[in-house]
């Protein structure tokens, strides 16, 4: 499997909330299963990494790099008024970034996202193509 670097565990949680979509140098490009928000997720692949700060300088830049393509790529697909990008880790200790697609009088704007209302998760094929469109800007 091409995710699997030695002693790397995708967190149950984040495996179960989203969609793989595709693997990048150094992390997987998931997408969260909510659509009303466009929300994607960089999954660092290294083990027991909790903090930026604890990866190697060079996979600090490799996820800068990631996290600026990705947000560079969603918002020419959404053409969104803006791109929220956060690590906060509090109930799910394994670093992971949001990359979430906002437009103004979204469902919880100016706000954040999360704990806004209940998830909508997509629908029938929706997903699918969604995934497929997105492994396309890449």
């Amino acid at each position: 499997m091409p995710g699997n670097r030695a002693g790397f565990e995708l967190n149950a949680r984040l495996q179960a909330d989203s969609e793989h979509v595709m693997w990048l140098g150094l992390c997987e490009l998931r997408l969260m299963n909510d659509s009303r928000w466009l929300w994607l997720m960089l999954i660092p692949r290294r083990p027991d990494i909790e903090e930026v700060h604890e990866l190697t300088p060079l996979d600090q830049a490799m996820l800068t790099f990631e996290t600026n393509l990705v947000a560079q790529e969603l918002k020419a697909f959404t053409r969104c008024t803006k791109i929220n990008i956060g690590a906060l880790g509090n109930i799910v200790r394994q670093l992971h970034v949001h990359v979430i697609a906002r437009n103004e009088g979204d469902a919880a704007w100016p706000g954040p996202v999360w704990g806004h209302g209940q998830r909508t998760p997509y629908q029938g094929g929706e997903r699918d193509r969604l995934v497929a469109s997105i492994r396309s800007l890449f």
